[in-house]
């Protein structure tokens, strides 16, 4: 039955009816009448951040741990354009999430009015829909799109602009019942045909990666992997996907991979991509795998079909959703197929990931070896972007899923905002920011929102005094010619005090276990300030003088 209710309040009736639980917002005069009708909403919490970035940061790392839209609210003009990081992320990442943007009314449309932006026409290159909601009676039917849009197939970003009057008008309207995405069954031959393929092949190997894993699908998969000896390697940063203890775990592609993984895939001549775009960081920029990978067979599963064969001539297409498609592969009938090489990968991995001394005095190697030793084994990683994540991307061993957040995208500023949204989401978990001291600085504010919200938050700023990845191309390129990437830093421990937390700070590599364990008998806020040297750039081994050596 309709009853005449506010826009405002119709909105909020409708993000109830979809399960959402929590907003992040910056207020705006915008939708001052959607803060109103959230007053007095008792299930929906409203967290308010310090930047319209963070929200955005914090939706998407909220939508990536649940699987459910991440949302925020954020003003017109500069809070939308502040946000439009975290769509990007959403994008790249392939998470969903919704942004809803507050808009000028719609008489003052089209006059260039206070911070008026045309809000479709800006993020239809980024997000998978954008739209604004003219009409108050339609505003359940767009809701419902939007929560499908985000959802289904590749998830991604919604973006839905709320003229400001719109959201005013009292009207009569009829709420949707709850969307659920609609679940991508498998094709009944497509495991007759992997497993042909399978039986033909000398050295396969299974690349894990994008959206829509769980953590039944990623133990399906296992049991498949394992079952029959196949090497699993996960895609760049998405190492929860599988479980890194697994005796089929291959590591990890990016940044500074294991150069015996990357000669395993090189040599495969059978790749199964589950879940995984094959994107430039993955790929090593399409060399890895190139679109054509002559001499190699491509088995791409994924749950959207617009994916298949879109970059990659795909030999097997399989469109179907990750826990379906583990599922079926956990309990098919495999005609006893059995390789070695996981074996053989994973005791590779296993060398990689053990740590060797770099000789500087503050050595990070051996720090990661100890947060494995004093953390919990479902410890959440959020990192944002630079070399410093090379070091936990080589050495940390993910536990449960979720346990990694860190964009795909390589958006700088992304941790600390993620992370916080991981400590309210689990808050019985440790939820761990790593961040370099250029990242940290993007977001370091929010260290007030983990305050105001009382996160159990641990923070691992990495100071080297630099744009430590520019720094490394520099370097390569223009070699001793430093320009625009050297940074004079606050004394960041302070600064966490001044917030209300704890602190320490460590200069050597033998303090830091007893400062981590020390943090870890605090509550709240805690953050520990590691001043490093810029000499060693990369996890793998570049460093300065190195590079400067071959210039």
């Amino acid at each position: 039955m309709a009853t005449t209710r506010s826009g405002a309040q119709i909105l909020v009736d409708q993000l109830v009816i979809q399960g959402t639980d929590r907003i992040f917002t910056v207020p705006g005069e915008s939708f001052l009448s959607v803060l109103d009708a959230l007053h007095d909403c008792g299930t929906i919490e409203t967290v308010t951040t310090r930047q319209d970035g963070s929200a955005a940061f914090m939706a998407e790392a909220d939508g990536k741990m649940t699987g459910r839209p991440g949302i925020a609210f954020v003003t017109r003009g500069p809070g939308a354009t502040n946000a439009s990081i975290g769509v990007h992320t959403a994008m790249q990442d392939s998470t969903p999430m919704i942004l809803f943007i507050g808009d000028v009314a719609r008489d003052d449309r089209d006059r260039e009015g206070f911070q008026e932006v045309d809000f479709t026409a800006m993020f239809s290159p980024l997000a998978k829909w954008a739209a604004r909601i003219d009409n108050a009676k339609r505003i359940p039917e767009y809701l419902a799109r939007a929560f499908d849009t985000a959802s289904s197939g590749r998830p991604g970003p919604v973006v839905l602009s709320l003229p400001e009057d719109m959201l005013r008008d009292q009207v009569e309207a009829l709420d949707r019942p709850k969307v659920v995405a609609p679940v991508q069954p498998m094709c009944p031959d497509a495991m007759t045909t992997l497993t042909d393929l399978l039986r033909d092949a000398t050295d396969p190997i299974a690349i894990v990666g994008g959206a829509g894993w769980c953590a039944s699908a990623r133990e399906y998969f296992a049991q498949y992997a394992e079952r029959i000896g196949l090497p699993v390697a996960c895609a760049f940063r998405r190492q929860d996907n599988f479980p890194n203890t697994s005796p089929v775990y291959a590591g990890n592609l990016g940044y500074g991979p294991n150069p015996k993984l990357v000669e395993r895939i090189k040599v495969a001549d059978l790749v199964i991509a589950v879940g995984a775009r094959l994107g430039e960081a993955t790929t090593d920029g399409y060399t890895l795998i190139t679109p054509d990978h002559p001499d190699q067979i491509l088995v791409h599963i994924h749950p959207d079909p617009d994916e298949l064969n879109h970059v990659y001539r795909t030999d097997l297409p399989i469109c179907a959703e990750m826990h379906e498609f583990a599922e079926q592969a956990a309990l098919w009938d495999d005609d006893l197929l059995s390789f070695d090489s996981g074996k053989v990968a994973h005791a590779e991995y296993r060398e990689w990931a053990t740590v060797k001394p770099n000789g500087a005095s503050l050595d990070l190697g051996p720090c990661v070896a100890a947060m494995q030793d004093i953390l919990p084994a479902d410890t959440i990683i959020s990192n944002g972007a630079g070399n410093f994540s090379g070091w936990w991307h080589r050495y940390w061993s993910y536990g449960a899923f979720p346990s990694q957040l860190a964009p795909t995208s390589g958006a700088m500023g992304y941790g600390v905002p993620a992370s916080i949204a991981a400590a309210l989401r689990f808050p019985e978990r440790v939820s761990v920011v790593i961040a370099g001291d250029g990242d940290f600085m993007m977001n370091g504010q929010e260290l007030a929102t983990a305050i105001q919200y009382e996160a159990n938050l641990l923070v691992i700023i990495i100071d080297n005094s630099s744009f430590g990845t520019i720094r490394l191309h520099q370097e390569r390129e223009y070699p001793a010619r430093l320009s625009a990437t050297t940074l004079r830093n606050p004394d960041f421990a302070m600064l966490a005090r001044a917030y209300g937390g704890w602190s320490a700070v460590v200069e050597r590599t033998d303090q830091f276990a007893p400062a981590l364990e020390q943090a870890m008998q605090q509550t709240g806020l805690r953050l520990l300030h590691l001043k490093t040297d810029v000499e060693h750039l990369t996890a793998a081994g570049a460093t300065v003088s190195g590079l400067r050596a071959k210039a």
